[in-house]
């Protein structure tokens, strides 16, 4: 990156109509691209995709935090535009990266920019294959906190409807009559995550509602093993189960004697010898063959990218986990009977000490750190957002001010950017994070370390982060693997 910083403007105003007018010339190319041709652009790492005017902006202001200089919608417009020109395959292109790589970084040398343009995407221009052979059915076997999310992803990402599509819904038949209803009201608004973004329509004719033109069918069964998915023109289904219900192999394997159904994946920490994924740190081990997956815990897939990070730098030989975590619908509103200790007590009342596995899930993980760590969790009234805290002992010393630049490349340019986030600010609070895309999100402000020492602080919207890395794990299960653009080094 040179030194080189954008001159302040003469008129603020003027410069902001300007880049505004540019954003908005953006949202129909980048509809465009990715309807037609399955072309999805980001700026670092922010889909592009269905954003307002402001958002992009916004995307364009966060430039500053990784790459220390500002970036402009009057560098990233000519950039999309050459895009819009080109005939394009399938991709995920970054048109920040590109943009500060070119103006920037020198990368396009004495090229022109749409000799610059051509030349990243080169292995990409003229493919006329589809993201995948057949669009790939997905089924939700449960419509709780995640289930909703996981539809709302599903649907916000069906494009030109080439990859995943969002078949059907299972749930238990209400009490209610206008059960279908309900259902869909629960997808249309959310108090933590706002308004669907969309419309959404009952059809109770076909049981089924359409969001976005996506129709969904209603299923009401009382077990995995008794559906016919086929009668509902749905085959080859990879269901993601939200229930935790079922969570080892057997248990999953009830899905798979329903016809109509390939796959499945658990949102939850399998048991057995199921295998557990936290997408970023070991989805590699996932085989073509293998029918069923455990996308492990919310906390796992917080503090496994964080520990691998800093067990490749500095090594860990011992640590402890705590987790500040929202409490869930497995607590009671006010004190009531509960199985387990102290989870009975009013959750919007109390902090609520209770255990957590993800301390010796993350060994199912990262198995260097199996009897390495501990943990426990702390419930607090809160309905989403956690947080956890890592007391870390480790090989070699070290300083705040070292660690903290450490994971901040690593959140910003290595392959854990989809998993860590990186915040630097002193007024940042749990709310904050709500839809964060993350798996976790550094807290650079809070990091202590004495010597071998080191208490990191991370932040994670147990609900939405953690349902986006399971969909990541939903379209490597469905074969999805999108090239990149610009090539990573």
């Amino acid at each position: 990156m040179t030194d080189r910083k954008r001159e302040r403007p003469a008129d603020y105003f003027k410069d902001w109509k300007e880049r505004e007018a540019l954003a908005e010339g953006m949202i129909p190319v980048v509809g465009r691209l990715a309807r037609e041709k399955s072309v999805k652009c980001y700026i670092y790492g922010k889909s592009l995709v269905n954003r307002s005017v402001l958002e992009i902006m916004k995307d364009h202001r966060y430039v500053r935090q990784v790459e220390a200089n500002e970036l402009s919608e009057f560098e990233t417009f000519p950039v999309l535009n050459e895009l819009s020109k080109l005939d394009l395959g399938p991709a995920h292109i970054d048109v920040g990266r590109l943009a500060v790589n070119y103006y920037d970084k020198g990368a396009g040398e004495d090229l022109t920019i749409e000799e610059y343009v051509r030349r990243e995407v080169a292995d990409d221009l003229g493919t006329q294959a589809k993201p995948l052979n057949k669009p790939q059915d997905v089924v939700l076997y449960g419509f709780g906190r995640i289930g909703r999310l996981m539809a709302r992803i599903l649907i916000d990402k069906t494009d030109g409807g080439d990859a995943l599509r969002l078949r059907a819904i299972v749930v238990r038949k209400g009490k209610a009559p206008n059960d279908l209803v309900k259902r869909a009201s629960l997808l249309r608004r959310d108090s933590i995550h706002g308004a669907f973004d969309g419309t959404i329509r009952v059809d109770e004719e076909r049981q089924s509602f359409v969001a976005n033109g996506n129709e969904v069918k209603v299923i009401y069964a009382d077990g995995p093993d008794t559906i016919d998915y086929t009668d509902y023109g749905i085959n080859d289904a990879i269901v993601v189960d939200n229930t935790g219900v079922w969570r080892d192999k057997d248990g999953l394997s009830l899905h798979l004697k329903s016809k109509g159904v390939s796959k499945v994946i658990l949102t939850a920490p399998g048991k057995g010898d199921l295998k557990n994924v936290v997408h970023g740190i070991n989805h590699d081990i996932i085989d073509e063959t293998d029918s069923i997956i455990s996308a492990a815990s919310c906390t796992t897939n917080a503090i496994a990218p964080p520990l691998k990070a800093m067990d490749d730098e500095y090594g860990i030989s011992a640590g402890h986990v705590e987790t500040v975590h929202a409490f869930t619908n497995d607590q009671n509103l006010i004190d009531n009977y509960h199985h387990a200790s102290r989870r009975g007590r009013a959750a919007s009342l109390n902090m609520v000490l209770t255990e957590t596995g993800a301390a010796k899930a993350v060994g199912k993980v990262l198995p260097q750190f199996v009897g390495k760590l501990t943990g426990n969790a702390i419930r607090v009234p809160t309905p989403n957002v956690s947080m956890a805290i890592l007391n870390l002992t480790l090989d070699r010393a070290t300083t705040a001010e070292e660690v903290n630049e450490y994971m901040r490349n690593k959140a910003l340019h290595s392959s854990l950017r989809k998993q860590i986030d990186y915040s630097n600010s002193p007024e940042v609070v749990s709310t904050d994070f709500v839809g964060s895309r993350h798996a976790c999100i550094f807290d650079a402000q809070a990091t202590i370390v004495n010597g071998k020492q080191a208490v990191l602080y991370l932040w994670y919207d147990n609900e939405f982060g953690y349902s986006c890395q399971v969909h990541r794990i939903l379209e490597q299960m469905a074969g999805l693997d999108y090239p990149v653009y610009p090539k990573e080094a």
